[in-house]
């Protein structure tokens, strides 16, 4: 039986704030599994039109598949939220690219016709664990050099992206977060970034119940001055900082995803068109150059050029690896197509969750600039790989800008 490819649309997106690491932070006595169930919920209010019952799978992402962050949370998460018991679940872990996996694999499924309506989304609690715990590293990894030892170190990776490319100086990394920081608060000004957060419940043994409503990161008084007086921590007198790095970060994330046609007949919003999608593999010591390829792949396969993406998310895990794709494929540090509304530097980075975020960001640069037809989200992945997503605007009039 021939089959008919279908356009996939994401309907929408939404995460909960994203809070620091840590026994300090606002999320610090908060399951991972309850922000996602939070997610899921706000999703299904924000979309009455969406009948529940209908949805083929639940995909969610983890980069630390244990404690509140295990027994695959697309399952459980989506039971705690009270979807039908018929919607099943399943758990994704791709490092970083957690939710653009799941955002891709099930829209690989939607549109190959298997599913009509999915939800994908991810998680990192990485106060309650950390990056790497109760991981057992093959020895073969090592020994057999199969992956640099400091491949295992994401601040390393980024240190010898700055030696393979000195042009990319540390005052670049430093003027760019500083751009990202500032973005970011304009963007909360204008009232950007609220609609798409989901305010979550928030427990306290000593302030007792707290309601989470803004990212926690954003530093809005960050200055040149304060960013170049900090220490470097993965190499003396080297050029990765706390400021110009994305931090340790909790947060969840969450989309729903629909054939197009779909979405027409349930009258179901479409934020944005799926055009290709592509994954590569790098020198896993230099991960940050990770977006590359997956980028020159995705654009192949969309059979488009660099020029004719109109709108850029890059995730921010460090400012180097952003100024890397900038300068390859000849953009400028300050292009006010990339990450208009600011980045991971200022609002964090819960590794699994990240991918989502990006769309959500990409959607309302969409909606704002409907003279842009294709955008992208692209981000460097752990172990030496990249993803990009390019998408179409629905909201495009055809008039170029």
């Amino acid at each position: 039986m021939a089959r008919e490819v279908r356009d996939v649309v994401l309907v929408d997106a939404a995460r909960t704030p994203f809070g620091k690491a840590g026994p300090g932070g606002m999320y610090a006595q908060t399951r991972a599994d309850d922000m996602v169930v939070a997610v899921i919920r706000d999703l299904v209010r924000r979309n009455p039109n969406l009948p529940v019952e209908r949805i083929d799978d639940v995909a969610v992402a983890a980069t630390t598949q244990i404690g509140d962050q295990g027994l695959t949370l697309g399952r459980t998460a989506g039971l705690l939220a009270g979807l039908p018991r018929s919607v099943p679940g399943f758990s994704v872990d791709r490092m970083c690219a957690g939710a653009m996996t799941a955002v891709t694999t099930m829209a690989a499924s939607i549109g190959f016709g298997a599913y009509d309506l999915a939800l994908a989304g991810g998680v990192e609690h990485m106060g309650r664990h950390p990056m790497g715990e109760g991981i057992d590293p093959n020895p073969r990894l090592l020994a057999e050099r199969l992956v640099d030892p400091e491949a295992l170190l994401m601040g390393n990776t980024a240190e010898n992206l700055h030696d393979r490319f000195p042009q990319l100086t540390k005052a670049r990394a430093d003027e760019y977060a500083l751009r990202s920081q500032e973005k970011t608060a304009k963007a909360y000004a204008d009232g950007v970034i609220q609609p798409d957060l989901v305010p979550v419940a928030t427990r306290s043994t000593e302030l007792g119940w707290g309601l989470a409503t803004a990212d926690e990161p954003p530093r809005p008084g960050t200055t040149l001055e304060g960013l170049a007086g900090l220490r470097t921590p993965f190499r003396p007198h080297g050029n990765v900082t706390a400021g110009n790095s994305a931090g340790l970060n909790d947060g969840a994330t969450g989309a729903v995803l629909a054939a197009e046609q779909v979405a027409d007949e349930l009258g179901l919003s479409k934020k944005a068109r799926l055009v290709s999608f592509a994954f590569a593999g790098v020198e896993p010591e230099v991960m940050g150059v990770g977006p590359i390829p997956a980028t020159t792949k995705a654009l192949a396969k969309a059979g488009l050029a660099i020029e004719d993406i109109g709108m850029f998310e890059i995730n921010e895990a460090f400012a180097v690896q952003v100024l890397a794709f900038l300068d390859h494929f000849a953009i400028a540090d300050d292009d006010a197509r990339v990450n208009p509304y600011g980045g991971a530097i200022a609002v964090g980075h819960p590794l699994a969750s990240s991918g989502v975020r990006l769309m959500a960001y990409l959607a309302r640069s969409f909606q704002a600039h409907p003279e842009v037809r294709y955008g992208l989200t692209t981000m460097c992945i752990g172990l030496g790989m990249g993803g990009t997503v390019i998408w179409e605007n629905p909201s495009y009039d055809g008039k170029d800008a």
